[in-house]
């Protein structure tokens, strides 16, 4: 697989990431570890050598795992993982509270590089922002880490232009990661052209709309009861009913291409900017063998074209509006 240049600080990693929050946490129970272990290794033998994480996933859980999976191939692989929320209270399981003071993003490192087994956090995102904290002292506090040889690059997650401008400013921003899939291109409108400018990577997370675009589920699919999607408007019946329009649009694509609607819904995302690596998540092999193929379909300014001239919109909101309101897009 090529490999994409994340930043002007030489950070490559291959075209298409993996995501790994769904092996311990968000869609259900989790999956038996030692056969994540086995498909995040199967990753590296086809090509990954970027894994994205974060300290909340489980929490804690995730990062381990991940730490456990690529022990073996430190220095041939890139993880990224995020800091910015704590408990609300010492016995509350939930993360419910934003948290990036500097002296807790230095506390979250040091658990971040215990878990995963390494001495540098390869990129380390601020997971969302937090009003109560100045991006500027943010920064500062990675920057810290940097100078320390704790941390090697710089992220956020779901930020807006001006506080990628303002972080940009402090410490050099590497890649932003943001939701953006063929039914969420929010991102188009202000964050694109910022970061085109500013010459930072960008990192798509559900590029696959949450699973929704794989063309594996309908408005009659049904979730397990700790499946976060059952809380979002856009999985709503009656919004994935609407929604089947976006599936139809990608398997009539996928046909004139010989591939399937997932690796046309990443190739779409591959081809709208070298510096765009999306990080689709699995928990099954034959998945993750099917999204590492999508690098290899290209697609023709006439197919772009197809797929723009749709001119789809999306039925349903993103996220709860209380969800809504932690991003800044």
């Amino acid at each position: 697989m090529d490999n994409r240049r994340l930043g002007k600080d030489g950070l490559e990693v291959s075209a298409v990431g993996l995501g790994c929050m769904g092996m311990s946490f968000g869609y259900g129970p989790p999956p038996d570890r030692q056969a994540m272990i086995a498909l995040m290794r199967r990753a590296v033998e086809l090509g990954v050598t970027f894994f994205d994480t974060a300290e909340v996933y489980g929490p804690f859980a995730n990062e381990e795992l991940v730490g456990e999976a690529l022990a073996p191939y430190r220095g041939k692989v890139v993880i990224a993982t995020k800091f910015g929320f704590t408990p609300a209270s010492p016995e509350e399981a939930r993360w419910s509270r934003l948290d990036s003071r500097p002296e807790h993003i230095k506390q979250a490192a040091e658990g971040s590089l215990r878990r995963l087994k390494v001495d540098a956090v390869d990129l380390y995102y601020q997971h969302r922002v937090d009003p109560s904290v100045a991006i500027e002292d943010v920064a500062g506090a990675v920057k810290d880490l940097i100078a320390q040889g704790k941390v090697k690059h710089f992220g956020l997650s779901e930020a807006g232009v001006q506080t990628i401008r303002r972080a940009h400013a402090v410490q050099p921003v590497t890649a932003v990661q943001s939701e953006y899939s063929l039914w969420t291109r929010e991102p188009e409108q202000a964050v694109l052209p910022a970061l085109e400018e500013l010459g930072i990577g960008f990192v798509p997370f559900s590029p696959l709309g949450k699973g929704f675009l794989t063309g594996k589920m309908n408005e009659g699919t049904k979730f397990d009861d700790s499946d976060f999607r059952n809380t979002l408007p856009r999985f709503k019946p009656e919004a994935r009913k609407a929604n089947l329009a976006f599936v139809h649009l990608l398997a009539r694509l996928a046909a004139r291409k010989h591939a399937t609607p997932a690796q046309i819904a990443l190739a779409w995302v591959l081809a709208r900017k070298p510096w765009i690596v999306p990080i689709p998540g699995t928990t099954k092999v034959q998945r993750l063998e099917e999204n590492v193929g999508a690098a290899g379909v290209q697609l023709t300014p006439d197919d772009l074209r197809d797929i723009d001239d749709a001119k789809l919109a999306p039925a349903g909101a993103r996220y709860p509006e209380a969800l809504e309101r932690m991003t800044g897009l």
